[in-house]
């Protein structure tokens, strides 16, 4: 597999450690970067602090896609707001036999790629306003890598990595796909805990079943996830977004296959941690608002299910956000109330 071109867009906490691992395991990999994080790749390498140690992973790193030409796979690691913004660069990485693979929190610009109901065909703008993305990047030749690890960039050119070692990967709506079978094999060569899933739709939704609560009530309140969970009425609102998110899923032919109360249970083993919105929050960066937050409420309007606590949620955090100068609306004004 070492004659592969393979592309990691976005070198941050995860692209970053994905690119370094692919390295490290001689898998030559060129990793799109930019700014001072960038340079310090350039110049020193990326180092990466790991649990079995640290090491350096002398990278191929460039910002300009034109200079790769097409890849073999290419592995999206960029937040939703930034992938809107990037999606038209990335034409060169892409040919007709281009694999994309979306390594992303919330839902992805393919999610509803391949149904046969009456959401086929259909786009999601909160995450592909105007098409944009799914232009650049076909929903048919998309996959998903749903990631349960934690990681940090310490400074440019360093990188933390924390618990977790967890990559699910799958094609949409349940396609067999010898493809997912070869990029399952590079991520295990790579060091990852490997599962190929037949849906991996449902793995999206059991992670964001979490990820659409706990982090903007963070980046509202400023709390770590401990004290989100410890305050009973703040308890109370997590458990009712995520019991409006199921019966979305059910509509979608998503089954959580755990309990609210045992999804909490596996945040409340995270301890006293910070989201990763209310990390982006404090370091004013963009806010991951539309893939955790908006798409959702946007597959509930098309499903027909009401969602009043998700869509207080949501109005809280954007405003927050706004407020901060870092979110602004994808898709045209404000909703009216």
């Amino acid at each position: 597999m070492s004659d592969l071109k393979m592309a990691v867009v976005g070198g941050g906490a995860i692209g970053g450690v994905l690119a370094a691992r692919l390295e490290r395991a001689g898998l030559a990999p060129t990793l799109l970067a930019r700014g001072r994080h960038l340079e310090a790749i350039r110049a020193r390498g990326l180092e990466v602090l790991d649990e079995d140690g640290s090491y350096v992973a002398r990278l191929k790193a460039t910002d300009s896609p034109a200079e790769l030409g097409l890849q073999d796979i290419v592995f999206i690691c960029l937040k939703g707001s930034a992938l809107v913004e990037a999606a038209a660069t990335l034409t060169p990485l892409i040919g007709p036999a281009t694999r994309i693979v979306s390594v992303m929190n919330g839902v992805p610009w393919w999610f509803l790629n391949g149904r046969c109901d009456a959401l086929a065909g259909h786009r999601l703008e909160s995450v592909d306003p105007g098409g944009v993305v799914s232009a650049a990047l076909p929903p048919a030749q998309c996959c998903g890598c749903v990631v349960h690890l934690s990681s940090a960039v310490r400074e440019p050119g360093v990188i933390a990595k924390g618990r977790g070692n967890q990559m699910i990967v799958g094609a949409s709506a349940g396609r067999t796909d010898a493809g997912m079978t070869q990029i399952a094999e590079l991520l295990r060569q790579a060091g990852f805990d490997v599962e190929l899933s037949a849906q991996i739709e449902g793995a999206i939704w059991a992670k964001l079943w979490g990820n659409m609560t706990m982090n903007p009530i963070s980046a509202i309140t400023g709390s770590t996830g401990d004290l989100i969970l410890d305050d009973p009425l703040i308890l109370q609102l997590v458990v009712n977004v995520m019991e409006e998110a199921q019966r979305v899923g059910a509509k979608l032919g998503i089954e959580v296959d755990m309990t609210a109360a045992q999804r909490n249970a596996q945040t409340r083993k995270l301890g006293a941690f910070k989201t990763s919105m209310l990390q982006d929050l404090e370091g004013s960066r963009p806010l991951e608002i539309d893939g955790i937050v908006a798409a959702p409420r946007e597959l509930a309007q098309l499903t027909g299910v009401a969602t009043p606590w998700l869509d207080t949620i949501l109005g809280l955090v954007r405003q927050r956000a706004m407020n901060a100068g870092l979110y602004r609306y994808s898709v045209g004004d404000p909703p009216a109330v």
